[in-house]
């Protein structure tokens, strides 16, 4: 028989001795049930804490305490001052219910406005993610890019290269356009870099004609299908037009170009498809441009024959930025240029405008046409309200609109050639943000095109370069 202290406490009576199996058992089973209750009751404990919890986190619970709360608020507890005041006169407890009345008020709408505040930082932060998910994102910047000078001095600046990619992907033959099947591949009709300093004080916008000629360099093949290079790579060229960087490399290539023309550190791209204008500007309701003259395109046809100021629907905005062959338009690309700028201007100004930013539909179908028509590099909805707010929010005389400065004149190639020193001094005041060079000073004779055989050909030449000069200088 086994000792006393090997024995099972429950196998033993009160006088520690031993008892027989049926005690034995009924006394395992009272253990037993004993335990599942204490384990029960514990349950039922951590489950009436967390009920406490939800109620307590329930809409209405938090409703009555924000209640509670303002009661708190607008109504505080008497003061010794306030029980002096009951027994004032009527017309002086009219007079202190009427300044508690009003404090009461404060107190509520400073509530409210805190609410509200609170409630539209974080519906901005969803409506900001969720929009900014729609932007396709392609690989074009090289912010440590050696063609890049003055890197100091641009710290904390934003350079937008922006790009109007006119494919024709989407045009009918009615347009005059061209269509996808007869035109294919994309074109950079439109190149322009919106510069805004550090100080945020002043923009500049600067546009770059699509016939300018220069060196393009090596630059991976672009597949404007699927929006990204490929591993295929074209070979430089060292006369080329702009475009054709584009046409070849995409976005990182007419980045790499822009950059060695500039000496800018370009840190957003946005790649506009000129077919997303209309959708653009009907889900604005229209834009507002200043129309000097009839706009009679050659191939687009009677494109605006209304002056002044006047309200231009999506399709009528296509052909205005597209129109280059404009009769009595000498200049061609460069009255295109002017055109394509106003209507940038116009279109930020309407769509920082209240009625647009106030009117949550028109905002949101405004959001959602550009970011389908675009695609970029470091661009989201943060980065164009900064670009919109500083034009639109400035004083006018602090926003230019430039033009390269070239010598006005195509050369035997067709390109128009850039004025070197003048394009030197103009970047250089950009990137030291320092007042721009007078843009009609003269171009030295080293850099002026060479005369003409006949004096026709050269007064041509010279109404040509005055009026482009007015263009870059107005424009």
């Amino acid at each position: 028989m086994p000792s006393r202290a090997e024995l099972d406490p429950l196998t033993m009576t009160d006088e520690m001795e031993a008892i027989d199996e049926a005690t034995q058992y009924r006394r395992k089973i009272d253990h037993t049930l004993a335990r599942f209750s204490a384990a029960h009751d514990e349950m039922n404990a951590e489950e009436a804490k967390r009920r406490e919890r939800r109620e307590r986190l329930s809409p209405a619970s938090l409703i009555e305490s924000t209640r509670t709360a303002l009661q708190r608020v607008v109504t505080p507890a008497p003061s010794p001052e306030e029980e002096v005041d009951a027994a004032q006169t009527a017309l002086q407890e009219k007079k202190a219910r009427n300044i508690e009345r009003s404090a009461r008020f404060g107190r509520i709408a400073a509530a409210v406005v805190a609410g509200l505040v609170f409630l539209g930082i974080g519906g901005a932060w969803g409506a900001q993610t969720y929009f900014d998910a729609k932007f396709t994102q392609v690989s074009a910047l090289d912010e440590n890019s050696s063609d890049i000078q003055d890197a100091d001095a641009q710290a904390n600046d934003e350079n937008f290269l922006m790009v109007g990619s006119d494919t024709r992907d989407g045009a009918t033959a009615e347009e005059g356009i061209g269509t996808a099947d007869s035109t294919p591949g994309a074109r950079s009709d439109t190149v322009m870099v919106a510069h805004i300093p550090a100080d945020r004080k002043r923009v500049v916008v600067t546009s770059f004609p699509r016939d300018l000629e220069i060196n393009r360099p090596d630059c991976q093949k672009w597949d404007p299908a699927q929006n990204k290079t490929t591993d295929e790579v074209f070979p430089g060229q060292k006369i080329a037009k702009l475009n054709t960087a584009y046409a070849v490399g995409g976005p990182a290539c007419v980045t790499k170009v822009i950059q060695q023309i500039t000496g800018l550190r370009i840190n957003h791209f946005i790649g506009i498809d000129f077919n997303g204008f209309k959708e653009m500007v009907d889900a604005v309701h229209g834009v507002t441009v200043h129309n000097e003259k009839p706009i009679d395109d050659g191939i687009l046809g009677k494109v605006l024959l209304e002056t002044g100021d006047v309200t231009i629907s999506g399709d009528q905005a296509l052909n205005f930025v597209r129109a280059r062959h404009v009769k009595g338009d000498p200049t061609s690309d460069y009255g295109r240029i002017k055109r394509q700028q106003e209507f940038i201007g116009a279109l930020l100004k309407k769509v920082m405008s209240s009625d647009v930013v106030l009117d949550p539909g028109k905002l949101s179908d405004f959001i959602t046409a550009f970011a389908k028509a675009t695609f970029g590099d470091n661009l989201g909805v943060k980065q164009m309200m900064t670009l919109a707010q500083s034009m639109k929010g400035m004083d006018q005389s602090k926003i230019s609109f430039l033009t390269v400065p070239t010598t006005g004149e195509a050369n035997s190639r067709g390109n128009e050639v850039l004025v070197r020193s003048k394009t030197k001094a103009l970047f250089d005041a950009l990137r030291n943000n320092t007042p721009l060079p007078d843009p009609n000073a003269p171009v030295p004779v080293s850099e002026q095109p060479a005369p003409t055989s006949t004096s026709k050909s050269s007064s041509k030449t010279t109404s040509k370069t005055t009026t482009s000069k007015k263009t870059s200088t107005t424009g």
